[in-house]
């Protein structure tokens, strides 16, 4: 594995020598922007590795994205090979649905330490959910963001990681109702603890998630990138586009049902994504918002 390799991928050409706040969130910046947060290879009839080397090559050789234990662990090898202290943590997702955190540890998240700081590092949850700067981690803070205002939280040892929300607006009636669309102003997202974590941990958690008829990622087959004036999302054949704060304190979010042949197009254009085998795009019943 080559960093410089990492670096052409996700198109970084500035400064590595300062392992300092702007680097970091340079290099977050330019990966969430590069690399999608999908699922892909479960609906192409293919495993979502968990190992580094195959992350890599998925990633960084075949130009594709993958969901947080790929490219929050391909991010944790970057981070760790430029300099930064960089650990990996353990997150609990939040599920709208039954208004409680997931009961396993299904999400990978990065700490990174420069000098007496420390900041919560995440670049794999994608949509409108995605931090674009580290969150200082300081709890009751309000941390402002294009997406959105970021709140870090911490009662009795656990961390929350919550979201204060935008208005949004839908010019296309017929999706007003959509079940994809975020419906709470105030959003929990996952909380986590600050104990160091291995990739090992998730060695489990990874194979339930592509497998289970219970998991989300099996339900839908999405992909989700960050753009420089908001993001875009396609969950099963529905193509999202937010502009986030396209009028005060307002997003704009447009929504499209595509056909087969336009998904593929979409892929390329808009993701940069050309899949070796065939997708079957999947919208099923589990909850999953844009």
């Amino acid at each position: 594995m080559n960093i410089e390799a990492y670096f052409e991928r996700i198109g970084y050409k500035n400064s590595r020598k300062n392992l300092d706040l702007e680097t970091l969130t340079d290099i977050l910046q330019h990966h969430i922007r590069a690399i999608p947060f999908e699922n892909l290879n479960i609906h192409c009839g293919e495993a979502m590795e968990l190992g580094l080397q195959a992350i890599f090559d998925q990633v960084v050789r075949r130009n594709r994205g993958g969901w947080c234990l790929q490219v929050n662990q391909l991010l944790y090898w970057a981070l760790s090979t430029m300099g930064f202290e960089t650990t990996i943590l353990g997150g609990y997702v939040y599920i709208t649905a039954v208004d409680k955190y997931s009961s396993n540890m299904i999400h990978l998240v990065l700490q990174v330490t420069i000098g007496s700081r420390k900041y919560i590092v995440d670049a794999g949850f994608g949509r409108s959910y995605q931090m674009w700067q580290p969150l200082e981690l300081i709890s009751g803070k309000d941390q402002p963001q294009v997406p959105c205002i970021f709140r870090l939280r911490e009662e009795s040892g656990i961390w929350y990681l919550d979201q204060i929300r935008r208005e949004q607006y839908v010019p296309n009636e017929e999706f007003l109702n959509s079940d994809l669309l975020e419906k709470n102003k105030y959003r929990k997202i996952y909380s986590f603890t600050l104990k160091p974590r291995t990739i090992e941990e998730f060695e489990s958690i990874n194979t339930y998630l592509q497998e289970s008829p219970a998991s989300v990622f099996t339900s839908k087959s999405f992909c989700s990138l960050q753009t420089p004036e908001g993001v875009h999302c396609l969950v099963g054949w529905t193509l999202t586009s937010r502009v986030f704060n396209y009028k005060d304190n307002i997003d704009l979010v447009e929504l499209k049902t595509l056909d087969e042949e336009e998904i593929e197009e979409v892929l390329k254009n808009i993701f940069n994504i050309s899949l070796e085998k065939k997708l079957v795009p999947k919208h099923g019943d589990r909850s999953f918002t844009i």
